[in-house]
């Protein structure tokens, strides 16, 4: 006997077996810009919090405001640790890394 497999409605989860069921390389990058979009999320909400304009910003981390601009753009991948410990400091924050265990391939909506 044959075993039928199992059929579902859910969006995500199709998607997730058609685009990234045994395709790690797609995985990454879902992972990679995630966090991209995650970090430049967090910088404008820390900068709109303090009542900064970009131009602000970028005067007390001494750069430019387009530097700032670019580093809020969810699809710039180039954020370096120098930076970010930079624009902390000018918020009076500090940054916390950690290495936390994956999560399951499915991405929460």
């Amino acid at each position: 006997m044959r075993r039928r497999k199992r059929t579902t409605t859910d969006g995500l989860a199709i998607m997730d077996r058609l685009y990234f069921e045994n395709h790690p390389k797609r995985l990454r990058a879902l992972a990679e810009a995630t966090l991209n979009a995650e970090i430049a999320q967090e910088i404008y909400a820390l900068r709109t919090r303090a009542g900064l304009t970009q131009k602000q910003l970028a005067a007390l981390v001494g750069t430019t405001d387009s530097v700032i601009s670019r580093l809020e753009d969810a699809d710039y991948a180039g954020h370096s640790l120098k930076m970010l410990q930079r624009i902390a400091a000018a918020l009076h924050r500090r940054i916390e890394i950690q290495f936390v265990p994956l999560r399951s391939r499915r991405m929460s909506a």
